[in-house]
């Protein structure tokens, strides 16, 4: 499935296999587009039939699969019998998660958060065996989290968790590289269910202030992703990308 080699002009991915988990939406989605662009091929993993099979007809991939990543034996069974090696494995899946202390259910709170880590680490140990060395291991997390407040102690949490376990993972499955995506706000179809009728109100807010000027989008984060698939000097560390979100004083 891979060449086992970098290949294609400078900066693409020709001759390289991407999955991506959570590819039928949002950033997956978009990633899987350059990744096309760039010249690479793709496996496609989704929950949402229907939405993955739209994508299938857009972006013509090798094969596609339906499941629930959080379901972690299912994941490493399907990483572990993927046919051949490829040369990187991005995961988007997985959606913060928000409640005050009183209205916490500490058994929901328990498996967004181990659940999340537990997709990391399968994803790390099948790919072992899958992934090419020099290859990446790319995952989706927020940057919203770093600031307490109320309502936000697991998607605080485990904001703080996953770049330590990216880091320690870039170690313990070298030479394949493993990297963090802290996005800010971005807009997509997540940032629209979560926010509802408050969504263009948000938007508008995010021009006025952030220092770019402008909504971060999907295409945004997807180029970031496609770009440290191709840089193979990269690998234990957490880049955020948020507009400049983080330099605000609220």
């Amino acid at each position: 499935m891979s060449s086992g080699e970098r290949g294609g002009a400078p900066g693409g991915l020709g001759g390289q296999t991407v999955v991506v988990v959570g590819g039928s939406a949002g950033i997956g989605l978009e990633t899987a587009r350059q990744v096309r662009a760039a010249g690479g091929e793709l496996v496609l993993v989704a929950r949402n039939a229907e939405r993955l099979q739209r994508a299938a007809q857009e972006l013509h991939p090798l094969s596609t699969a339906v499941f629930d990543a959080h379901d972690t034996e299912r994941l490493e069974r399907f990483i572990g019998e993927l046919p051949g090696r490829v040369d990187h494995v991005l995961v988007t899946a997985g959606s913060p998660s928000y409640a005050p202390l009183d209205e916490l259910d500490l058994t929901e709170a328990a498996r967004d958060f181990g659940g999340r880590l537990a997709m990391v680490l399968a994803v790390a140990r099948a790919s072992r065996g899958k992934v090419r060395a020099g290859g990446t291991l790319l995952f989706i997390g927020g940057t919203g989290g770093r600031r307490p407040a109320a309502g936000m102690a697991v998607t605080g949490a485990l904001t703080a968790a996953l770049p330590a376990l990216t880091a320690n993972l870039a170690l313990e499955v070298a030479p394949i590289r493993v990297n963090l995506i802290a996005a800010g706000f971005v807009d997509t179809p997540l940032s629209a269910s979560l926010l509802g009728d408050r969504l263009e109100a948000r938007r508008e807010e995010l021009r006025r202030m952030l220092p770019i000027g402008r909504v971060v989008g999907p295409a945004d984060v997807a180029a970031l992703a496609v770009h440290l698939m191709v840089n193979d000097a990269l690998t234990g560390v957490t880049y955020d990308i948020d507009g400049g979100q983080q330099l605000l004083a609220h």
